[in-house]
């Protein structure tokens, strides 16, 4: 085994453009998981759902070129500002990363990045980010910048709560607040359905991601919904999807997203259940591909909206 493969965190994809970085960069590129890039597509799925329901909130199509630039301004946005929140947290855990099989590989507890060198990357990205969130509207602006506070909080709540995926819901879903405003400079039901139906979406997937780790976490004392629902996992992610189908499905209809919506979020729904059918939360491989299958839930819902701007 080279080098570069022991070096590799254990749930990174086989092969990514990371591997063929210039070695001193590498290390960096891992800590913002570009060689994971399932987490900054379910951070910028959310924008986009966001995006396309402000369009319809506004009885238009998704189809101006204001419409494109944002697709392009909240996939960049969500590309830096998950290495931003991915390098806070690493920060926060280098000491619990060093104790888990699955993450003492990573820059920070492996040695090859300091956390001066984190938090200057840190720095730089939120930076980044700052001159993203500026192409927005004021009142965006301001939401945007109120989420800094939920980053700012969740690698603490392992430690404090069974619920940590709870306020990962929260963060990560966020981007269908700051996509709505940034189309009409404000929230209403619609979008607060499509929050709160997200949220229980990644109740469910990051619980079964949290499966892969339960015999470490309550070897140091890590809290999760894996470790707390156990062998009731199914039952309750089952619950966790019905419920966000149901609300994301309410959202589309609250802003007369119309029938070719619901049509192809039958499949978006049938992603779902195929995963809970499929789920072994003893295996760990079997978790890791399942919660990476959400990238084509996503995929779907997106397409679901897309239809009802384009069919409805």
């Amino acid at each position: 085994m080279n080098s570069k493969s022991q070096a590799a965190p254990a749930d990174a994809i086989p092969a990514s453009l990371v591997d063929y970085a210039p070695a001193r960069v590498r290390p960096y590129l891992q800590l913002m998981r570009l060689d994971r890039p399932i987490g900054t597509w379910l951070l910028y799925w959310p924008c986009v759902f966001g995006l396309f329901l402000g369009a319809a909130a506004d009885e238009r199509r998704f189809v101006e070129w204001r419409d494109l630039y944002y697709v392009l301004l909240f996939g960049v946005g969500a590309l830096v500002m998950r290495g931003a929140g991915c390098t806070f947290n690493d920060i926060v855990d280098r000491d619990i990363d060093a104790q888990v099989a699955r993450t003492r590989g990573r820059p920070i507890p492996s040695g090859a990045v300091s956390t001066r060198q984190a938090a200057m990357l840190l720095v730089v990205l939120c930076l980044i980010g700052l001159g993203i969130l500026l192409q927005l509207n004021w009142f965006a602006v301001g939401l945007g910048a109120a989420s800094l506070l939920l980053v700012a909080g969740y690698p603490f709540m392992k430690r404090i709560t069974w619920w940590p995926q709870a306020w990962l819901g929260l963060t990560f879903n966020w981007g269908a607040l700051l996509g709505f405003a940034a189309q009409t400079g404000r929230l209403d039901t619609g979008d607060a359905l499509l929050y709160a139906g997200l949220f229980f979406w990644t109740l469910g997937y990051d619980t079964i991601y949290a499966h892969q780790d339960k015999e470490d976490d309550e070897l140091i004392g890590v809290k999760s919904t894996a470790r707390l629902l156990g062998n009731d996992s199914r039952k309750w992610i089952l619950r966790f999807y019905a419920v966000a189908f149901t609300l994301v499905l309410a959202a589309g209809f609250t802003e007369h997203a119309g029938w070719p919506f619901a049509f192809v979020m039958l499949a978006a729904g049938a992603h779902m259940l195929w995963q809970v059918r499929r789920l072994d939360i003893a295996s760990p491989g079997n978790c890791l591909a399942l919660f990476r299958a959400n990238r084509e839930t996503g995929a779907l819902i997106a397409l679901a909206f897309a239809a009802a701007s384009w069919f409805g």
